[in-house]
C-alpha cells in the first residue's frame, strides 16, 4: 500500500472502449507505486490491465483487467 499520489509512470494499454480512436492504444499513465510491478507483469503476460488502485489503506485494492477480471490485492 502506498500513499495517495505516490505513483510511477507506466506504459499501459487503453481499452478500445476508453480510447478516442476506438482501438487499443498504449499510453504512459501514473500507477500507484506499490502496484506498478504487478501491472507491468500482468501486461507483459498478455493479461491487459484496465484500471487499478491499491486502496491507500482505506479500502481493498484491485487491479481490473480488460476481460472483466477483478484481482483483489
Amino acid at each position: 500500500m502506498c500513499k495517495k499520489g505516490q505513483t510511477i509512470d507506466c506504459l499501459v494499454p487503453i481499452h478500445s472502449k476508453d480510447s478516442v480512436t476506438g482501438t487499443l492504444v498504449w499510453r504512459i499513465k501514473a500507477i500507484d507505486s506499490c502496484l506498478a510491478d504487478k501491472v507491468k507483469t500482468l501486461n507483459r503476460q498478455g493479461k491487459l490491465t484496465r484500471s487499478c488502485c491499491c486502496g491507500h489503506g482505506k479500502y481493498q485494492g484491485s487491479i481490473w483487467l480488460h476481460d472483466g477480471t477483478d484481482i483483489l490485492v
